[in-house]
């Protein structure tokens, strides 16, 4: 037997990873069999135009023949091994040609054990605690940040997570997003305390809310002085935004970047990289001890390099322009027939709220109507066009995405 139904047997909630439940939007999730370009394909054969993308992961297309001639030809040479490789190191130096603060690199599994090894290099580091996030922030699963954090928390209405101690939640300090004057009031507070302060430069996981510049440059500002470090979590805006990330966009410089899902081709892994200096605290170097043994996986780095390696400046002005088009469309529809719905969006990223307001912050987003969002996702759904089954998540487009498809989308928004 296969389906929902035995998912649910096997499976605890049915899932590997909450929001695939579709808790926020009701009824039975889509089950997926394979994915070709922008389609996803379910077990009965419906086709679906895919605007999740393994939540941002995929940039050129499912199943491009480059990353699967690049996984195929890795394979066929063995798929773990426990052993550095050259694969790993071309990656890393591919990746710092766009990110050339990221001075040395190591790769995790997954965006989550980049996050928790970072703080733990920053706290290393600067031999202090308190690590400050903001609200609305989602940056994996580890203990000491599952503290009102966005996505998936959001989605099932829980502030926190049962299972993480008191202790740890004490060590993390929680601010408005885009609140200039609360970090200035910490930091008056707290500063001296601080090991880092580690956040998404362009929000994705609470949907699309880029950050103000003058926020940024102030938190550059006060951590510096402070001596602590700044963390931009680019799991899902770097490579995906830009040549360069958020931080290009921004011209500024973080200390630590962590870096997640499109560097891997769409197989599972996680980075994090900053000067020489940081990095070399970590073991076998420094006294900080971070460990994996499928880090740097030759799968994933040989799939990560199929598609970083084929990317630029001129590559993400096409997509972003088609993006633009795109969006513009969209919103002359809904001013038409009159809903309240504002677009968001950051170059391939996009967030439809439905409120009329600008949204600058995670108390914003959850004023947002949810119940509209339900309502439009499973009319797309039905008229096959799959969304994140969220209303407090991004959508994306990817180079497969065509004129003819994107103009299907906006033929169904018109029907909404």
């Amino acid at each position: 037997m296969t389906g929902w139904a035995e998912a649910q047997k096997h499976l605890a909630g049915g899932v590997n990873s909450p929001v695939r439940a579709f808790k926020a939007v009701g009824g039975d999730p889509v089950i997926v069999k394979r994915a070709k370009g922008a389609y996803l394909y379910d077990t009965s054969g419906k086709r679906y135009l895919d605007f999740c993308l393994s939540w941002g992961a995929i940039l050129l297309g499912h199943a491009h023949p480059k990353t699967v001639k690049a996984i195929t030809a890795q394979a066929k040479n063995g798929t773990s091994f426990g052993t550095a490789t050259d694969t790993e190191t071309a990656l890393a130096r591919e990746i710092k040609k766009a990110f050339p603060g990221m001075d040395k690199i190591r790769f995790t599994s997954s965006g989550t054990e980049a996050v928790m090894s970072a703080l733990r290099l920053a706290r290393g580091v600067t031999r202090k605690n308190r690590v400050v996030k903001f609200e609305g922030g989602y940056h994996g699963h580890a203990d000491s940040l599952l503290v009102k954090a966005g996505s998936g928390l959001a989605t099932l209405g829980l502030s926190n997570s049962a299972g993480v101690p008191e202790d740890f939640a004490r060590l993390t300090t929680v601010l408005p997003y885009n609140d200039i004057e609360a970090a200035r009031v910490y930091f008056k507070k707290c500063g001296q305390e601080t090991a880092c302060v580690i956040l998404e430069p362009i929000a994705a996981n609470m949907g699309v809310v880029p950050a103000k510049p003058e926020f940024l440059a102030e938190l550059r500002r006060l951590t510096q002085d402070a001596g602590a470090l700044l963390i931009f979590d680019e799991v899902i805006t770097g490579y995906r935004l830009t040549y360069g990330g958020a931080q290009h966009l921004y011209k500024i410089k973080p200390d630590i970047t962590i870096l997640g899902k499109i560097i891997g081709g769409g197989l599972p892994v996680g980075a994090f990289g900053a000067s020489g200096q940081i990095m070399d605290h970590l073991a076998p170097n420094g006294p900080v001890y971070q460990a994996g043994t499928l880090s740097g996986n030759p799968l994933s780095m040989a799939a990560g390099l199929s598609v970083l390696s084929g990317l630029s400046l001129n590559f993400y002005r096409e997509l972003n322009q088609k993006m633009a088009s795109f969006l513009k469309e969209a919103r002359r529809i809904l001013k038409k027939r009159g809903r309240a719905v504002n677009i968001q969006e950051a170059g391939s990223m996009f967030t439809l709220f439905f409120t009329g307001r600008k949204i600058e912050n995670f108390k914003d987003v959850c004023a947002s109507d949810t119940k509209a969002f339900k309502t439009f996702f499973h009319r797309m759904l039905r008229a096959g066009v799959y969304l994140p089954p969220s209303a407090f998540e991004a959508s994306f487009l990817c180079q497969a995405h065509s004129q003819k498809e994107l103009e299907h989308f906006l033929r169904i928004l018109y029907s909404t």
